[in-house]
């Protein structure tokens, strides 16, 4: 990919209303279109973003995160980008992170770019840190490459990878079938880039249950194995070490 590449930012939020504005306000210092899904927020989120010069999308009621990125990812596609990066409405992905994900984007044009929480990991709750974990290594083999980090929220998605918008799997599902398609079926790779687990602070609970959540993320990803067969090699390929590029940090990889 070149300079050229055009690019916005996708953030997806439910009852936002305490982060949405710093938020949305930090994506657009970038200079880049912002394109905003309110899944049906019933606080003052959608009339906090409705004041910002952003595409704000609304669901009439609750669907879920992963209906909420179709929707953007539907009209990203429309307006002609090239890409997205999402981030979360609640304030814990920062936009200066932002443009770091974009230039390995460019460096790696075949390949989803996950922000992942790499660094001070500590402050991550134990319950969540032990399910990314087992996330991790279910949907590395269902992928057949390793993934590091394969809940984060903070993604840059090239085109390829905004095509799987009909995807069949909804809530939290959706960005693990993501993965799981671009790296089958559009011969995707994965990279990371280090960004900080911010969990201490204000946010409001996590809208992601440890148990649910990663429970519906099981059954699909086993489901998926199946579909693909191939265990044994697919599980070898996952378990090489993920590619992470950061020049700061210790397992920089080029």
């Amino acid at each position: 990919m070149n300079e050229t590449i055009r690019w916005c930012v996708l953030i997806p939020c439910l009852n936002e209303e305490k982060a949405i504005s710093t938020v949305v306000k930090s994506a657009l210092a970038l200079g880049v279109p912002v394109i905003v899904i309110d899944d049906g927020s019933d606080d003052r989120t959608p009339d906090i973003v409705g004041t910002l010069p952003v595409t704000l999308l609304r669901h009439t009621h609750r669907q879920g995160k992963g209906e909420a990125l179709r929707t953007g990812f539907r009209e990203a596609l429309h307006q002609g980008f090239d890409a997205v990066v999402t981030m979360d409405g609640d304030g814990q992905h920062l936009a200066e992170d932002i443009p770091r994900l974009v230039d390995v984007g460019k460096r790696f044009p075949d390949h989803i770019v996950i922000g992942a929480r790499l660094l001070h990991r500590e402050q991550q709750p134990t319950s969540r840190r032990r399910a990314n974990a087992l996330a991790d290594w279910g949907i590395s083999w269902a992928c057949a490459q390793p993934v590091a980090d394969s809940q984060s929220g903070q993604r840059w998605y090239p085109r390829s990878a905004l095509e799987l918008v009909e995807l069949n799997a909804q809530n939290f599902v959706f960005e693990a079938a993501v993965l799981i398609a671009g790296s089958r079926e559009k011969g995707l790779g994965i990279v990371s880039v280090p960004i900080a687990s911010r969990y201490e602070g204000s946010f409001r609970l996590s809208h992601f249950s440890p148990i649910r959540d990663v429970m519906r993320i099981t059954v699909y990803t086993v489901g998926r194995m199946f579909h693909y067969g191939q265990w044994r090699a697919s599980y070898r390929r996952s378990r090489a070490e993920p590619l992470v590029i950061d020049d700061t940090f210790s397992r920089h990889a080029a």
